[in-house]
């Protein structure tokens, strides 16, 4: 069973999000907060594996809330929702440990589907919003994390992860095992200084590895 926390500003939408994912046979909503600050309380108390944080809210704000949740509880998930299109404050959230980023108006089935690939240690941007991000970050030529440590097979496996193929997909793609594609993708993400898959496909289009259209 897939614990998660609810976190959003609005009873209403917590009580819609709870619906959809209670109907699951593998998910239980265990709580619900109204802001970052009772959101680091709720994690405290009931240890969810899954947090869906509303990015926008009065007080401790999504991206600060998502900072200090991951500090904290190493193996708690953030998914971050947000009425807005991707902008700045989603990559400092995919920046800050969020595992994955969606719009609001979501599918129940996209959501609940992003629960679980969130808890299963993947990372899920919604296709336009990742468009959005691509588009910011090439044009602003912005780079920040260092690439030129990595070796060639390290650089391939970053851009297959840009290009949003799994491990076993790259392992195919690359006539190696799953095991070798794990231990490149633990080394590559230790030399560009990311923690998960959401902020190595930033660092991919930053440094200019893959480009919109691709």
């Amino acid at each position: 069973m897939i614990t998660v926390l609810l976190v959003d500003d609005h009873a209403l939408v917590r009580t819609g999000y709870r619906l959809m994912l209670n109907a699951q046979p593998d998910i239980s909503v265990v709580g619900e907060a109204n802001d970052g600050a009772q959101a680091l309380e709720r994690c405290r108390d009931l240890r969810p594996e899954v947090v869906v944080m509303d990015l926008h809210m009065p007080g401790m704000d999504g991206i600060e809330a998502t900072a200090a949740i991951v500090a904290e509880f190493a193996r708690t998930k953030v998914l971050m929702l947000s009425t807005f299109d991707l902008d700045e404050n989603v990559v400092t959230a995919l920046r800050a440990g969020a595992d994955g980023f969606l719009p609001k108006d979501v599918s129940p089935e996209e959501l609940v589907d992003a629960v679980r690939v969130v808890h299963g240690g993947e990372a899920v941007v919604a296709p336009r919003l990742l468009t959005g991000l691509i588009h910011t970050y090439v044009r602003g030529g912005r780079p920040r994390a260092e690439i030129e440590g990595l070796t060639a097979r390290e650089r391939d496996v970053l851009v297959l992860i840009a290009k949003g193929l799994s491990n076993g997909e790259i392992a195919q793609r690359l006539d190696v095992s799953p095991s070798t594609v794990k231990n490149h993708v633990t080394a590559l993400f230790a030399k560009i200084g990311v923690r998960d898959r959401a902020q190595a496909v930033i660092v991919a289009y930053e440094r200019g590895l893959v480009s919109p259209g691709e």
